[in-house]
């Protein structure tokens, strides 16, 4: 039902990717859908939704969810919203916690261990080509003071460099760092993974405090949604990350 990330305390954060397993939806939204989006019974993806917050222990009132737009955007959240246009969500506030939806796009959580802040990123290669991961890194740094040594970041399981074949069109956004040509498909391949590791290292993320999910949505379909293997008739994942209030109390 969920991927937890080693890097963060658990005592301090809760963070978690969803999978596609453990839910109650049928096919092709097998079957832990948390998309509203994507023509599954709305009833289906509220039961799902319960289900893989309930298993962290979050109430589902406390989640703060964007309509994601492929953008750089950044909304710092002092209570849960739903549908404003962003790609990125920071807080301070414990007991508020950020979810993105994904479905091959790379998911990005952070903990400013320091400040006790978080974010949680969608970034799609729109997003990603844009520098999102700076963006909310920076409005960190200007809401909360957030400096990248005092942080922990996670990279989830997204579409692997292998099978994110793109045209001209999409490659000439990246740096060749992140990029290779296949001759033989004429395609090239981009790796967002490596792409947003080099924003957090920019931004002054030590290595050993990022961690990197080894896992593709499209090699591993049948743990992940995956909009391109699936043709885009499929599910939605979420990351979701927040600060506990027990820390909070335990800290103040």
């Amino acid at each position: 039902m969920l991927l937890q990330p080693k890097i963060f305390d658990p005592s301090k954060v809760i963070a978690a990717q969803s999978t596609r397993n453990g839910g109650v939806s049928p096919a092709p939204f097998l079957s832990l859908n948390l998309g509203l989006s994507v023509n599954d019974d709305e009833q289906n993806v509220w039961k799902n939704r319960a289900l893989f917050f309930g298993k962290l222990g979050i109430d589902i009132n406390d989640v703060s969810r964007c309509y994601q737009v492929h953008g750089a955007e950044v909304l710092t959240v002092t209570k849960p919203v739903t549908n404003d246009k962003y790609d990125a969500q920071i807080t301070n506030i414990p007991g508020v916690f950020l979810a993105v939806s994904i479905a091959d796009c790379t998911p990005v959580l952070i903990h400013d261990v320091k400040n006790n802040a978080v974010a949680a990123i969608h970034a799609g290669w729109r997003g990603t080509a844009s520098k999102i991961v700076e963006n909310a890194l920076r409005a960190m740094n200007k809401n909360y003071g957030t400096n990248g040594r005092d942080c922990k970041a996670f990279i989830g399981a997204c579409i692997s460099s292998q099978n994110f074949e793109v045209g001209d069109e999409v490659a000439e956004n990246f740096d060749k760092t992140f990029k290779n040509f296949d001759h033989q498909k004429q395609k090239w391949r981009v790796d967002l993974k490596k792409a947003n590791e080099q924003q957090l290292l920019h931004f002054g993320l030590k290595k050993e405090n990022i961690e990197i999910s080894t896992l593709c949505t499209v090699e591993n379909n049948n743990t992940f949604f995956s909009h391109r293997k699936e043709k885009g008739v499929t599910g939605r994942m979420m990351a979701v990350i927040g600060i506990t209030k027990e820390y909070s109390r335990a800290s103040s």
